[in-house]
């Protein structure tokens, strides 16, 4: 059997995607506002560069983020009180109940993904997507 896994994934990726984004019509957060939350969850008031390297984000991707979730009332963005240039980010009373509200999202899509798999397998599959951040690293020096 052949396995065109670049297919599969894009495939897999996009019908999540969408999936994804009819459930935020309906009030949600998106996937990307839910890993901004789930981090500042442990880091508020983290500076954004924090924030952009755990989502691996370029500046302008998460600024784009910052913004969006700024104005849905989820985060407030604040100058760093040692350094005015940059920000610090902290969650909302509104952006804590959407953190919580994704966990048990996120929870029960886990268990969506992951229905019909051994633990084992799952756990395979773990090891090889985070595997494409080692070989695919965030800053690519244009090596094949």
């Amino acid at each position: 059997m052949e396995h065109r896994l670049v297919y599969l994934l894009n495939v897999g990726q996009r019908r999540l995607q969408r999936w994804s984004q009819a459930r935020v019509a309906g009030g949600g957060v998106t996937a990307a506002q839910s890993g901004l939350l789930f981090f500042l969850g442990g880091n508020d008031g983290a500076l954004m560069s924090e924030a952009a390297a755990a989502l691996d984000l370029g500046a302008p991707g998460m600024s784009g983020l910052a913004d969006r979730t700024e104005r849905a009332g989820l985060i407030e963005r604040r100058p760093d009180e040692s350094d005015r240039r940059v920000s610090r980010l902290w969650l909302t009373e509104a952006g804590r109940a959407a953190r919580q509200h994704s966990k048990v999202s996120m929870k029960s899509l886990n268990a969506r993904l992951t229905k019909g798999f051994t633990e084992a397998e799952i756990d395979i599959v773990a090891r090889w997507l985070t595997s494409l951040q080692t070989k695919f690293p965030a800053t690519d020096n244009g090596e094949a």
